[in-house]
């Protein structure tokens, strides 16, 4: 915590009536041209200052401003969870040492139930790991975060199988889950404190450039002859080869294809079959035409109800650990999982010349510049590709 006035300013947060609020975001220029960015507020009559670590960079590439944007929805996070913080002090909330007592993975649990999502579950393993089934949220200090982290730096991934795989030569877990990972416990913990567990999240106190940074020009994908060479190889689990075909030909995510049901699927007035959706990940609505390659992995619906689910897979690792199996008897040497098909999706489309405004629509991206990450990867390729001409002629 810092006193004193920074000489900062909030004239970036983009709030109204920005007196009214009890905690104000705002932003000090540095030398280097980046702007650290800080809390401003008043606790028992006294102006306090928090520098938060994280800093805006001058925004010169559309990769700059995906940082920032990232950065600023961060920094509104934990001042959403200081403003509980200090809503709890004011009114004499006390935390109960039985609430910090709960066990951390139990909660865990509860959260991947409740928000139907399996990386609560995966998460729960890797704490299982580390340091017990028994950790509860007293032991989860700024000390225990740090050190998670370095536990994720050598964790292995929760599929990979020790000599049996030629894709998952180490095991080791990706810099983008890792990411994710330590993402989702940042949840978790900001949870706890608005259900009163814990009074202040420690990853606040963490230096953001401890943490894994997430690689966004990192994307895996299939060719459409690696594509053909699955439809042609058996899988013994035909639902998941149906599922990830279908997200390979429609884009949609490994949450949203194991949620739609019968009845999301309408005919538009050009006779085109379109799904209506909720993207888990966004909570946006979105109108997705199919096309035809995209129907061909549906199964038969027969009797099947509107409101049953069509692709009912209940465990993302189990879906990953199908398909590296048989992605190997396909003879494809890449490290394939269920969102592969989504990036495949994309730079299926773009290769094909689809105008990426177009396609970033199709994906449901908020930010155009997510989409040209796709573009950037063809592009690396097609240099790739030209310059194994070299030297042909010497």
């Amino acid at each position: 915590m810092k006193k004193g006035n920074p000489k900062g300013t909030n004239q970036r947060n983009g709030v109204k009536n920005a007196h009214k609020e009890l905690i104000k975001v705002r932003f000090k220029p540095l030398a280097n041209g980046n702007q650290s960015i800080y809390l401003d507020y008043y606790n028992n009559g006294k102006r306090q200052y928090e520098f938060l670590k994280l800093y805006l960079v001058p925004a010169v590439t559309d990769i700059d401003k995906t940082t920032n944007a990232q950065t600023l929805q961060l920094a509104h996070a934990i001042k959403a969870e200081k403003i509980v913080e200090l809503q709890n002090t004011a009114h004499g909330f006390t935390f109960s040492k039985n609430k910090l007592n709960i066990k951390v993975i139990d909660y865990l649990q509860k959260l991947a139930v409740e928000k139907k999502q399996n990386y609560y579950k995966a998460l729960s393993t890797h704490i299982i790991r580390y340091s017990g089934e028994e950790t509860t949220f007293k032991q989860i200090t700024k000390e225990y975060c740090q050190k998670f982290i370095d536990y994720l730096k050598t964790a292995k991934n929760n599929i990979y199988k020790k000599g049996q795989s030629t894709i998952f030569t180490t095991g080791l877990l990706s810099d983008n889950t890792r990411h994710a990972y330590l993402n989702i416990l940042n949840i978790t913990l900001n949870r706890a404190v608005t259900d009163g567990i814990i009074s202040k999240n420690p990853f606040s106190n963490i230096d953001r450039n401890e943490l894994p940074k997430q690689k966004l020009d990192n994307r895996d994908y299939l060719t459409i002859d690696e594509v053909k060479k699955l439809v042609n190889t058996p899988c013994h689990k035909p639902i998941i080869k149906n599922a990830f075909l279908f997200s390979c030909f429609s884009g949609l995510r490994y949450s949203d294809v194991i949620t739609i049901t019968w009845g999301q699927f309408q005919t538009d007035n050009e006779g085109k079959t379109i799904i209506r959706y909720k993207q888990k990940k966004t909570q946006k609505d979105e109108n997705l035409q199919l096309s035809d390659e995209a129907l061909k992995f549906l199964p038969q619906r027969d009797n099947a109800k509107d409101a049953d689910i069509i692709f009912p897979i209940t465990h993302n690792g189990f879906a990953n650990e199908t398909l590296r199996g048989w992605v190997m008897a396909a003879g494809i040497t890449k490290r394939v999982t269920f969102h592969v098909g989504r990036h495949t999706n994309a730079t299926l489309l773009l290769s094909l010349g689809v105008p990426i405004e177009t396609v970033s629509k199709l994906l449901g991206h908020s930010n155009i510049a997510t989409t040209q990450i796709y573009a950037k990867v063809i592009d690396k390729n097609k240099r790739e590709a030209v310059s194994k001409l070299d030297g042909l002629t010497d």
